[in-house]
């Protein structure tokens, strides 16, 4: 998908197609799937998230913090 935003300049004093190109163009709301959540430290979307119990934390941003939460490493 290209910069649709270098194109906006000539749509300027036209709203109607303004509408139409930014209805197009811009990315979808994500409802499910990996898009939807993101680790709340690092901002990485999809894989290696730890959602249970609602921490919403990547694995690599986990294991920094895991003590700090209260986690213990058993061994």
């Amino acid at each position: 998908m290209g910069d649709f935003r270098k194109s906006l300049k000539i749509y300027q004093n036209k709203p109607g197609k303004m509408k139409k190109v930014l209805k197009h163009n811009t990315r979808k709301e994500r409802t499910t799937g990996y898009g939807k959540v993101r680790c709340i430290r690092c901002g990485n979307m999809g894989r290696s998230l730890i959602r249970k119990y609602d921490l919403n934390i990547c694995r690599r941003c986990f294991r920094e913090v895991a003590k700090e939460m209260g986690w213990k490493k058993l061994e």
